[in-house]
């Protein structure tokens, strides 16, 4: 039979192991079992089962729960009680367990809790495989984004590329402004033509003439031969001049020259030629600023700037992170020869609130070493850069201010449910601690005075299995 999904039961009664058995074959459901805590414990980190199932009777079945909801506040833990009565379940569910069943086992009420697990795992991957779908219904020549911002930048792209011959994108490092410039290229009419990318950061200023448009034999010590410049060798082509802003002033003049008349001369030759070229300029910096600093030259700017596009920052869009984090899992994965199902909660909940000051491409180098780093199927926190698992704070920040501990603890909390938009669950995940400590801590603060957040503490991390959702 195919199993759809699995459970642990860690029982030591076997008339109890015999109705679970018998409910889990009819289910189709795989049943992993028990008898002790420690055997329990070893068995829950090895496997991804769906429902933990714990006797009351087994030996330290108190400590063994509250390990399992501190190391997966969302993992689903039913206990089996043979004491049970309505107050004790609502006081067990509230440290954490996800449902109480009494003991000797109702067989109808089990199967139909079964039935409920399987309903939800099969929700759980349906919705996966629409944010598989999904993943590839937003995804653009290159670039992932589903917010609106990425949406009005990818149709700016598709109305823009058929007809531009001069285009400027901006936005911080790590936008994907060389992939806008490929989108931009692939789409015109000068697709099956040369891309050259020209990184005006990384020219030498002596020699940027000649690198963009070219020499003569003897036109400078160590000029032995005639050389083509990358304008005259994209002909017909697209020019992708990255970093415009550090362009010196003397080859500035002579680009405007080139986008004004398409003709330039090689350097140390008085002889026009005529070029057809698009051209493509990025920068991260504020150009406007630099216009009015006269450190570029405004008449370039204008000319450059007819199309505009401008890439916000990754904390601007964070609807996006969860496909790119998609994206790029199922990219290294492959690149890496390894099957990596996804990102374990925990890890999920400390890049949603990650500055991300790097932008994708911080994001994608996180991804593409926690894929390189990770030894199971899933990544998790301990797979992430250092700075992750020492809680994601910068050395730069302020150190929190001295007071009572209990305190902090109340004031850290809100901190990180204002980061996680008041979602209790993903807020418990990322402190490590179970629903029940975090209400504990809610409810016993409540009357701390409301001061301003000064900074942030560590904690470390855990291992929940979950995929990317």
């Amino acid at each position: 039979m195919d199993r759809t999904a699995s459970i642990i039961a860690i029982v030591q009664d076997s008339g109890t192991l015999a109705s679970i058995e018998a409910a889990c074959t009819a289910e189709g459901v795989e049943l992993l079992t028990a008898a002790g805590s420690d055997e329990g414990w070893d068995l829950i980190q090895q496997s991804h089962a769906n429902a933990i199932l714990v006797e009351s009777a087994v030996p330290r079945a108190a400590a063994l729960i509250s390990r399992i909801t501190g190391w997966d506040p969302g993992a689903q833990v039913w206990l089996l009680n043979s004491d049970y009565t309505p107050e004790s379940a609502v006081e067990q569910i509230e440290h954490g367990v996800s449902a109480c069943l009494p003991l000797p086992l109702d067989d109808e009420k089990l199967s139909r809790k079964i039935a409920e697990l399987l309903d939800e795992v099969r929700l759980r991957r349906e919705t996966l495989e629409l944010d598989e779908r999904l993943l590839g219904a937003w995804q653009f020549q290159g670039m992932v984004g589903r917010s609106l911002r990425m949406i009005e930048t990818f149709t700016r792209i598709r109305r823009v590329a058929p007809h531009y011959r001069i285009a400027l994108i901006s936005g911080p490092t790590g936008t994907g402004k060389e992939l806008v410039a490929h989108a931009l290229h692939a789409l015109s009419p000068v697709a099956n033509r040369r891309f050259l990318v020209c990184n005006c950061s990384a020219i030498v200023e002596t020699l940027f003439e000649s690198e963009l448009f070219g020499h003569v034999r003897g036109a400078f010590t160590g000029a032995t031969q005639d050389r083509v410049g990358l304008f005259e060798y994209a002909q017909g082509g697209t020019v992708f001049l990255d970093e415009i802003a550090d362009m010196p002033l003397p080859a500035q003049s002579k680009l405007l020259r080139v986008l004004q008349n398409h003709e330039l001369q090689r350097v140390g030759s008085p002889e026009v030629r005529k070029i057809d070229v698009r051209v493509i300029a990025a920068s991260n910096r504020d150009m406007r600023a630099l216009v009015a600093e006269n450190r570029f030259r405004e008449d370039l700017y204008y000319r450059l700037s007819m199309v505009e596009l401008s890439l916000p920052p990754l904390a601007e869009r964070r609807e996006d992170i969860p496909l790119l984090q998609r994206f790029f899992v199922e990219k290294f994965s492959s690149l890496y020869g390894k099957h990596i199902g996804g990102i374990t909660r925990r890890a999920q909940a400390l890049l949603a609130v990650h500055p991300w000051r790097g932008n994708v491409r911080e994001l994608e180098n996180v991804v593409g070493h926690a894929c390189m780093m990770t030894e199971s199927e899933f990544i998790d926190v301990r797979d992430l850069p250092e700075h992750f698992r020492k809680g994601g704070r910068d050395a730069s920040e302020p150190d929190p201010e001295l007071m009572p501990l209990a305190d902090l603890e109340y004031r850290y909390t809100q901190h990180v449910l204002e980061r996680v938009g008041g979602n209790k669950l993903q807020a418990a995940q990322l402190l490590g601690i179970s629903r029940a400590t975090l209400y504990r801590i809610l409810r016993d603060g409540s009357g701390a005075p409301a001061r301003p957040w000064a900074g942030a503490t560590e904690f470390s991390g855990g291992s929940q299995r979950l995929h990317i959702q």
